[in-house]
């Protein structure tokens, strides 16, 4: 069931923050659906580009936090309006984006690669 209620929560500062469940919550499902788009282009991107072993995973990792970047860039400072937390962001499905990263950087790279 939806809730349409607007909670609030308190910052450090005493500031009393006051958001919709339902938007935050949508919000969220749109950037995990970003990510795993993100993750099936990097792969295969890297399978195209050939790279294997560390060098793969670690474009999915630069990929990973191009993405976050310019997340807090387009949100700004008033990121709290939109999230609740930034470590969430860049946490959350992280592993699930993971395994289609590696799965369409294999893919596609014994596609181009291998004869």
């Amino acid at each position: 069931m939806s809730s349409n209620r607007v909670k609030t929560r308190e910052t450090k500062s005493g500031e009393i923050i006051a958001y919709s469940e339902s938007a935050v919550r949508q919000n969220l499902i749109n950037v995990e659906y970003v990510k795993t788009s993100l993750a099936s282009l990097a792969g295969c991107t890297a399978g195209i580009l050939g790279l294997t072993g560390l060098l793969g995973f670690i474009f999915y990792l630069v990929s990973l936090l191009g993405f976050f970047g310019l997340l807090i860039v387009k949100t700004g400072s008033n990121w709290q309006k939109y999230f609740i937390s930034r470590k969430s962001l860049l946490t959350n499905g992280f592993l699930g984006g993971l395994c289609t990263y590696t799965l369409f950087w294999t893919f596609i790279y014994g596609m181009v690669h291998v004869y």
